[in-house]
């Protein structure tokens, strides 16, 4: 399985701006717009991603909304498999199923059309997402892929707040893997 260096993490991090007081004063939120706009460092997470997966025989990419979406399409289609939106509740036009998770303020759901894997029992399926922090939304769509029959063969962040516990809250329904632990 392919790993990357201290350097190419390095390269991410640098990508990766900080915005102190955002959302909220005390948040230092994660911006990965300037990732994203960095052709050398989106061509090497990208890469990084299709190494490591193209020999697990995957059958989809979930991408939690709306961050994952863009990582989970890029990489559905180098792996050229299907990608599948977990969205947020009310979001998605046909039967879907929802899970909802505790915030730290209330709650909130997500939801995935009823059909998503087209019915295919253990389809193969890759949670993806940019951020792993409580892990409350990543639990809540490990069980939604969980409850319409799929395989959930792993989930994959590009950053974990390791100081949230995150990782441990979804490890009790799927391997996680991060590529940068800040």
């Amino acid at each position: 399985m392919t790993e990357l260096t201290q350097e190419e993490k390095q390269i991410l991090l640098n990508a990766i701006r900080d915005v102190q007081d955002f959302p909220k004063e005390g948040i230092v939120f994660k911006d990965i717009t300037t990732l994203l706009n960095d052709k050398k460092a989106f061509n090497l997470l990208m890469s990084h991603l299709e190494k490591r997966y193209k020999e697990y025989n995957l059958d989809y990419v979930a991408g939690i909304d709306s961050r994952g979406f863009i990582f989970g399409a890029a990489l559905a289609d180098r792996l050229n498999i299907g990608f599948v939106p977990v969205r947020k509740k009310g979001k998605l036009p046909s039967t879907t199923v929802c899970e909802k998770y505790e915030l730290e303020y209330g709650f909130d759901e997500v939801e995935i059309h009823l059909d998503a894997f087209h019915g295919k029992t253990n389809a193969r399926v890759l949670l993806i997402d940019d951020l792993l922090a409580t892990g409350g939304t990543a639990n809540a769509s490990a069980k939604l892929i969980k409850n319409v029959k799929a395989d959930l063969v792993e989930a994959c962040f590009l950053l974990n707040l390791t100081f949230l516990n995150g990782k441990q809250r979804v490890e009790q329904h799927t391997p996680v893997y991060t590529i940068l632990d800040v």
